[in-house]
């Protein structure tokens, strides 16, 4: 496998300015067993925080809701004060319950206390980007966001939120964001067996806007195929690495955000940039 270099794989969404290398780090999992509470070894996640941004990462994804507050925390005791080019994409739009339960958090009070615990417990007097989290635990619901995004709307113009994002949206509801404001990115489930985007991706694709998988390896079960473990063999790469490679090669917009506790893993990750796959993998890979 050549090495990986982030120069060759960058995407600046349309008049936004942020130059963003594509493979970046997904944080959720820097917090204890379901995103509650402190991890097991804080120290180990510090390092694999510094170890990203040694790799040429430069975008990490993180939530005030996971911990809660401890995720924030522990990426500010890794690397503020930030480097220049670290752009931290944060979420907004759920709190989590006393029982470890995800709740919808959506009020213009509940917004503005969201944004403000990301700026405390980052450090920051301003948020680079961030993610309307839209109601619906399995997916998109399709109701309207128009309420909740205009208490963004009103942050931004205060000078708190330099971009704003969607998450867990489908075509309908981006539309109707854009009928209110310039949206950088969307944040949605997607992978290689759990493609129902794929129309929405190659639509924002057209408009310069930056389309970002979660569970891109597939969440807390991790992708299993054969045609996978096959094509990996091929490569003398893992499966995880084809998953995210094809990701890559999927569409120009496409940013990546795995996260792990590991600094192995991170750097496994990390160098899946550097692989290409061929017609014959991409067809073997299509089938699943």
């Amino acid at each position: 496998m050549h090495a990986y270099s982030p120069a060759h794989h960058q995407f600046t969404p349309s008049a936004c300015g942020i130059v963003f290398n594509r493979i970046g780090y997904g944080a959720m999992q820097l917090a204890g067993p379901h995103v509650w509470g402190p991890p097991k070894d804080r120290a180990a996640a510090v390092a694999v925080l510094r170890e990203a941004i040694e790799l040429g990462v430069n975008h990490i994804d993180t939530s005030d809701f996971y911990g809660p507050h401890i995720t924030n925390q522990i990426i500010r005791e890794a690397l503020h004060p930030y480097r220049h080019d670290l752009t931290i994409v944060t979420k907004v739009g759920f709190v989590r319950g006393a029982d470890q339960s995800w709740v919808p958090a959506a009020s213009r009070q509940q917004l503005r206390d969201a944004v403000h615990d990301n700026l405390r417990n980052l450090g920051l007097d301003a948020l680079d980007v961030v993610n309307l989290r839209a109601p619906g635990i399995a997916g998109a619901d399709g109701s309207s966001i128009a309420e909740p995004l205009s208490t963004l709307m009103q942050l931004q113009q205060e000078g708190l939120v330099r971009h704003i994002g969607l998450s867990n949206v489908d075509a309908k509801q981006v539309a109707e964001a854009q009928q209110m404001t310039r949206i950088v990115c969307v944040q949605n489930h997607y992978n290689l067996t759990h493609r129902t985007d794929d129309a929405l991706i190659d639509a924002l694709a057209a408009q310069g806007i930056a389309y970002v998988p979660f569970f891109p390896l597939g969440g807390f079960t991790p992708l299993q195929s054969g045609a996978l473990t096959r094509v990996a063999h091929a490569l003398q790469a893992t499966p995880m690495q084809i998953a995210l490679a094809w990701l890559l090669q999927r569409a120009p917009n496409m940013l990546v955000i795995p996260g792990t506790s590991s600094v192995a893993h991170l750097r496994e990750n990390v160098a899946a940039g550097a692989l290409r796959l061929d017609t014959a993998a991409l067809t073997a890979l299509g089938t699943l």
